[in-house]
């Protein structure tokens, strides 16, 4: 996110970010979700502060999520649907893939096992760097990076990721803000096909949809040219809607 962020401020724009709860900095059991909707209250409160300030008052508010952020910026605006100016969303988690869902039974199953063991780490997170990031010193900072968990993760996680996912599947409808949709068309961790069914069932009257063929997850970290045009893509979007010249140095 470090060169996102340089070249977001470049452009004009302040950029602010959070670790969640159990993540990077913050405190809290490594990688554990006791409840979804507590993340999202974290960053709804951190994020209005934010903006509250008095150098932020009267600016454009956007979000910016990736993958599971995504989620989290979809839910934002769910919490408070006339407060954000708009949201950059890269792969958003926002449905599971048909091929991926668990039967009806495998749920209950879960959610009764957490029940009375949340925390048991027993789901084993595969190691995908060298399927999602191509940029191969990306990959070298990703692996070197000590706050990046590489346990197995808790149940209850697991079912509340599940969780969200059915949810905002089933609400994808409420969506309305002004939205910047970009996904990756050769990506393995979340199916381009779900980005085109939010961009389909979304009721904002400013959208955007933009595929990527032959790119994978993780867009900033595909080769300098492919990922400069995201870039690109990106500023241009928001330097629209922002009422504010890029100066882009």
């Amino acid at each position: 996110m470090r060169d996102t962020a340089s070249r977001l401020v470049r452009a004009g724009y302040a950029v602010y970010g959070i670790d969640h709860e159990g993540h990077g900095r913050s405190s809290g059991r490594r990688c554990y979700v006791p409840n979804f909707s507590d993340v999202v209250a974290d960053c709804s409160r951190h994020f209005m502060s934010v903006c509250d300030k008095p150098e932020n008052r009267g600016k454009k508010r956007f979000l910016y999520g990736i993958s599971m952020g995504g989620s989290i910026a979809l839910l934002l605006h769910r919490k408070e649907p006339a407060y954000w100016d708009g949201a950059v969303l890269l792969a958003p988690m926002c449905k599971i893939s048909d091929d991926m869902r668990p039967h009806p039974v495998v749920v209950s199953a879960l959610k009764m096992v957490c029940a009375v063991a949340p925390g048991w780490r027993i789901i084993p997170i595969p190691d995908i760097i060298d399927k999602v990031c191509k940029d191969p010193e990306i990959r070298k900072k990703v692996r070197s990076n000590p706050y990046i968990y590489r346990g197995k993760l808790p149940l209850k996680t697991c079912h509340e990721l599940l969780m969200v996912s059915l949810d905002i599947e089933k609400n994808l409808h409420e969506v309305s803000l002004p939205f910047l949709l970009l996904h990756g068309g050769d990506d393995i961790v979340t199916d381009p096909l779900v980005s085109k069914l939010l961009f389909e069932e979304a009721s904002s009257g400013d959208k955007d949809l933009k595929l990527y063929p032959g790119m994978w997850h993780a867009l900033m970290a595909e080769l300098p040219q492919d990922a400069e045009r995201v870039y690109s893509d990106i500023i241009s979007w928001l330097d629209q809607r922002a009422n504010c010249a890029a100066n882009v140095s």
